[in-house]
């Protein structure tokens, strides 16, 4: 069929989105790229969230700490710093004001109290 209806089958049969030969391929290396890119930024966030989550962590433990350093010494705030996953790294006691440094995993945090009577 030579006629318009014959040249209209053709056209019909490879459409503009078919993929030529040629570029059959191109899909893998970049579905391959965009993984590993998505894979990179997930675990940079897993990380990021990690290091809020002991930071935060590790604030907490040192202000208990500091409340139990004032009340009970350098033993009661390492023993408030363990239970709170924490060490403590530094315990410096001057009068009536504590201040105690501890270490959450990378972070770390430092606070003072002072015990009133």
């Amino acid at each position: 069929m030579d006629g318009p209806r014959g040249d209209r089958r053709d056209r019909c049969r490879a459409a503009p989105w078919s993929i030529s030969a040629p570029e059959s391929g191109q899909v893998l290396p970049l579905m391959a790229v965009t993984l590993l890119f998505v894979l990179l930024i997930g675990f940079g966030l897993s990380r990021l969230a990690g290091g809020l989550s002991d930071r935060a962590r590790a604030r907490t433990a040192a202000d208990a700490a500091a409340i139990a350093g004032a009340r009970d010494g350098e033993d009661g705030a390492a023993r408030v710093a363990e239970d709170n996953h924490a060490l403590l790294e530094q315990y410096v006691a001057r009068s009536h004001q504590v201040e105690v440094t501890v270490r959450v995993g990378q972070e770390r945090a430092t606070a003072r109290a002072t015990l009133h009577w």
